[in-house]
């Protein structure tokens, strides 16, 4: 059963831009909030795997005027940051290849490879999206033709709220997906909180990506 600050999380993630819902709370009895999956990373050790750019980050109103969350690109550059920050300390032997390669790549080969901003690949924090559908998959794979590569973790969405208490509530939606096959292969909802949306955002990732386990 979700909580009432986790259901209005869900709510936040299943708008497909930055808007407000009309009701942010949906009935608590007919939402399940999963148990959170760490991403194993072992298999991928020396493969090329890319990170997608975030394209959705939504916060409630508490926090629309807080910084970063104030401004878009301002927050969608910094999420990407922090989350670049915890995978390549967290697995470091994963050749990670993060949005600002993704977009070189782009720029050079722009009638070959796709925008990674403009994929569409917050379509993926659907947790019942398991094929992911075109345009979206065609995309994926001319991209990975380019970077060497087979799979793709997809920051799909990232939601703040203020929870009761004033903490910052951060919940982070992420996909795993073969290109090869179109599937999604590994998903998971990672939430944490924290005085700040910094450190709510860190304790999310720490969640998915805890010290040590991708060596496992």
């Amino acid at each position: 059963m979700l909580t009432r600050p986790i259901a209005a999380a869900v709510a936040l993630l299943s708008l497909a831009c930055g808007g407000k819902p009309a009701n942010p709370t949906p009935d608590p009895e007919k939402e399940q909030h999963q148990p959170i999956r760490p991403l194993i990373t072992t298999s991928f050790a020396g493969q090329q795997l890319a990170v997608t750019p975030l394209t959705l980050v939504v916060s409630d109103e508490a926090l629309s005027a807080t910084p970063p969350l104030n401004s878009r690109p301002v927050a969608l550059a910094w999420a990407d940051s922090l989350v670049g920050a915890a995978l390549t300390g967290r697995s470091p032997e994963v050749k990670w290849v993060f949005p600002a390669e993704l977009r070189k790549l782009a720029r050079r080969a722009p009638t070959v490879a796709p925008d990674p901003d403009r994929m569409g690949q917050s379509l993926l924090r659907g947790p019942k999206v398991e094929e992911v559908p075109d345009p979206l998959r065609n995309n994926l794979r001319s991209m990975m033709a380019l970077v060497g590569g087979r799979f793709v973790l997809v920051p799909a969405a990232l939601a703040f709220l203020r929870e009761p208490n004033d903490a910052v509530r951060a919940e982070l939606s992420l996909a795993l997906v073969d290109t090869r096959t179109g599937r999604v292969v590994w998903r998971s909802l990672a939430w944490g909180t924290g005085t700040t949306p910094e450190r709510a955002l860190v304790a999310a990732l720490d969640t998915v990506l805890p010290v040590g386990l991708g060596l496992r």
